[in-house]
């Protein structure tokens, strides 16, 4: 029988032995000048591990499709590491869309994250879903193309099986990527991953790492998301509203870092940061994936 020690052991070494390891790293526009200090600041210190991307969040209003625009461009060709815009279909026209796919091609970004996005109002039923903008894309150019998966099952999903024929539609319209999103048990990934793959689904599915620094937003997102929080997280967490950040930071990364280790041994290759604007721990976890900056 193996020990718990031997397990651990057994984890680490694995570590040391990988190779070929892809990570991406997740931002979002930045809405003041402090902000864009912070994100300008992550994205230099992580530039240098050459990750595959860097992708950057969209906002339905104008505002934010045109901050999404001008950080996924500087990204491109300032910081030079292939940027990814998540577009959505709420919001925008068929023509809206194609001409801001048109606009990324001819910038050189030739791979999209594709979202049906927030509906302004409960219950409004949109007039395009995530295959719909997959198919536009493919339609305008060679895009490749990621789309989100919910291990978890989709919060307005009726059921697993209708979550996942859902994620085989955006398949079938050209879609070759799967970003997760994020989770604390790495059972669940790896059962969603064996159930998509029972059920046809040809995508490569990246897991979605969220390394936690404050437990009350961790919270309110897993809410948003129909994430569960495990009752040992809450427990990690307990009492540290108050403690200085870099116990906070060193809990964090501890712990997405066990998440790393399991699923690089499982055989994950592709690993995506939501670095919340942040560089710290995703530097740390990277670090000991054997990244290292040139």
């Amino acid at each position: 029988m193996v020990s718990y020690a031997q397990g651990i052991d057994a984890l680490n070494q694995s570590l040391s032995e990988l190779n070929n390891i892809d990570v991406s790293f997740e931002f979002f526009p930045p809405k003041t000048p402090s902000m864009e200090n912070t994100l300008w600041k992550s994205v230099e210190r992580l530039a240098p591990l050459k990750p595959a991307y860097m992708s950057v969040t969209y906002g339905a209003n104008s505002g934010e499709r045109e901050r999404t625009h001008d950080v996924v461009k500087r990204i491109q060709h300032e910081i030079g590491v292939p940027a990814v815009p998540h577009l959505t279909c709420v919001d925008a026209t068929k023509e809206e869309l194609t001409q801001i796919a048109k606009d990324y091609w001819q910038n050189g970004i030739k791979r999209i994250v594709a979202l049906r996005g927030d509906l302004p109002e409960q219950g409004q039923k949109p007039d395009m879903y995530a295959s719909d903008l997959v198919a536009l894309l493919k339609g305008v150019a060679d895009f490749d193309i990621s789309v989100a998966a919910y291990p978890e099952k989709h919060p307005e999903a009726r059921s697993d099986q209708f979550d996942l024929l859902n994620l085989k539609r955006k398949n079938e319209a050209g879609a070759s990527e799967a970003i997760t999103q994020f989770f604390f048990d790495t059972s669940v990934f790896l059962r969603f991953r064996d159930r998509a793959a029972a059920a046809g689904i040809d995508l490569d599915i990246v897991p979605g790492i969220l390394p936690v620094t404050n437990y009350q937003t961790l919270q309110r997102f897993a809410t948003m998301t129909n994430v569960h929080v495990p009752a040992w997280l809450h427990k990690q967490f307990d009492g540290l509203d108050e403690a200085d950040q870099t116990t906070r930071n060193l809990l964090g990364a501890n712990i997405a870092m066990d998440m790393v280790k399991v699923l690089a041994k499982e055989g994950v290759k592709h690993f995506h940061f939501y670095t919340l604007n942040r560089s710290e721990l995703s530097y740390a976890i990277c670090h000991m994936l054997g990244l290292r900056a040139d």
